[in-house]
């Protein structure tokens, strides 16, 4: 407790509490696609592509340091075997990094994400990814949180849904305390601040929300086995209501006043940690904490703390 209240006395000068607009033309920028992104309905829609020759991304003006982050999205319907659709938060660096961190994805093949990271050898990041799959076969939501360029922390779930028929939402809540994954305010994962445990936890740099759309046919679905169908290209995934109620990072110095943000303290109630453990119980399909093949010399430390 006390030194989470430290935490928060040290992040009070430099960061302005903000909500973003869901207006993709004042809250984000098309990075990457060469006009595979595009804004319609006045900035109120998004709409990333990928076909043979590329994929897309976009990523938000703003660099955060806590927060909550909410993005509607649908995905593309029918064969998306081999694609990804990303949401992800992650550690600001300069362009020249991002297009490094670019042609790296790109050589592994189609995905779709949203995310918030860092970049760097000793990055930040907090992984929303989607798994396309054969038609009839459900997405895979994998979920990863990276600390001090440490990852390998997946987790995976079915959706008890079709997101290809409708706008889902999909939320992070990152605080000094946790990080919660939300999909439609029902809580799928919670990584905890164990730093007394000797695990490593995001809360110094400065990170970006990003989303993107590519090709990952190498692993993204059944561990590559199953290529994408370049026949039912284009693949296209949509997005909107983007909105960030979260520290904007100022003064090239990440602080936080957190005085009226309800998310900075905030920790799963009794009905969250019951609806935890339902989609836990009923559409979990992986767990590195589970995985004893992987860590034969023991699992992480922090896979002995509770998930709630």
């Amino acid at each position: 407790m006390a030194k989470l209240s430290l935490i928060r006395a040290s992040f009070m000068a430099a960061m302005v509490v903000a909500s973003a607009s869901a207006n993709f033309v004042s809250d984000v920028e098309i990075t990457w696609g060469d006009g595979r992104g595009k804004m319609l309905d006045n900035g109120e829609l998004l709409q990333l592509t990928l076909d043979r020759a590329s994929g897309s991304g976009f990523q938000s003006k703003q660099a955060y340091l806590f927060g909550r982050f909410d993005m509607k999205m649908k995905l593309g319907p029918g064969n998306s075997a081999g694609t990804v659709t990303t949401y992800y938060v992650m550690q600001h660096t300069s362009r020249a990094g991002f297009a490094d961190c670019l042609v790296e994805l790109i050589a592994l093949g189609c995905l779709s994400s949203l995310q918030l990271s860092s970049q760097g050898p000793a990055h930040d990041e907090i992984d929303f990814e989607f798994l396309g799959n054969v038609s009839g076969e459900p997405y895979v939501l994998h979920t990863n949180v990276f600390a001090q360029g440490k990852g390998d922390r997946e987790q995976q779930f079915y959706l008890w849904f079709d997101p290809t028929l409708a706008f889902h939402t999909y939320s992070v809540l990152w605080n000094p305390r946790q990080i919660v994954f939300y999909v439609d305010g029902t809580p799928v994962r919670v990584f905890r601040n164990s730093e007394g445990a000797g695990v490593a936890y995001p809360k110094n740099q400065a990170m970006r929300v990003y989303a993107s759309l590519w090709d990952a046919d190498d692993w993204a679905t059944r561990g590559g086995l199953v290529k994408t169908d370049w026949s039912q290209a284009p693949f296209v995934a949509s997005y909107r209501g983007f909105v960030a109620d979260a520290c904007v990072a100022a003064g090239g110095r990440p602080s936080c006043s957190a005085s009226k943000a309800s998310w900075w303290d905030q920790r799963l109630d009794s009905n969250g940690a019951r609806k935890l453990k339902w989609v836990r119980d009923n559409y979990m399909v992986y767990d590195y904490c589970r995985d004893a093949k992987r860590f034969p010399g023991g699992f992480p430390p922090e896979c002995s703390l509770p998930h709630d």
